[in-house]
């Protein structure tokens, strides 16, 4: 890992992520679901952000998992609970248990299908004043890649309201893409109704 990388991702960790945790909406005590969690960039800030609340980590790499718990333990954070995604995409927690649901950098992984299902799964599981934040990476006017490579911005936005969200929010902001910096459009949604 190069200096610079080494610096974005320690300035992230250490403090930057929290602040835009923040201006998101994330407060403490709220439990949150970060789904396709990775090794955790999003992850451990957000478990310091919702200090006294609780973070769901899903992903289908049980490496990466492990690899998220270990640094929780070096961090201290107890507030991490790690679940292995099953194939079925279903999320398998509580109606209206969660505060806030990150779906950051992954939609790209999915079909319009499997991307309604998740968004359906994320209604059921969301609380009827909670937060749903998404970072379309890959989008047609972003890196444009597999699933999303020709859908714009304001096409995700779409998709996603007709799956009974409305969009609250949209700001280009500086967050962590893999090891790096970047820059992109995060959304953010309540549930209608």
């Amino acid at each position: 890992m190069n200096e610079a990388v080494t610096s974005d991702l320690e300035n992230w960790l250490k403090g930057k992520a929290q602040v835009f945790f923040k201006n998101i909406g994330v407060r403490k005590g709220m439990h949150a679901l970060d789904f396709g969690c990775g090794v955790g960039h999003y992850t451990v800030p957000l478990a310091k952000t919702v200090e006294g609340g609780k973070v769901y980590a899903m992903d289908e790499d049980e490496k990466a998992l492990a690899q998220l718990m270990q640094t929780a333990e070096s961090e201290g954070l107890t507030n991490i609970v790690p679940l292995k995604a099953s194939g079925d995409l279903r999320l398998r927690l509580g109606d209206e248990s969660i505060d806030v649901v990150l779906l950051y950098d992954i939609l790209h992984f999915m079909n319009r299908e499997d991307r309604r299902k998740i968004y359906d799964e994320v209604y059921s599981v969301l609380k009827s004043d909670g937060i749903l934040s998404v970072y379309p990476k890959h989008n047609k006017s972003d890196h444009p890649l597999w699933n999303l490579k020709d859908m714009d911005v304001s096409a995700i936005i779409e998709e996603i309201e007709g799956a009974g969200f409305s969009l609250q929010t949209k700001a280009r902001r500086q967050l962590m893409h893999n090891d790096n910096y970047d820059e992109g459009f995060v959304l953010t949604f309540g549930k209608n109704g």
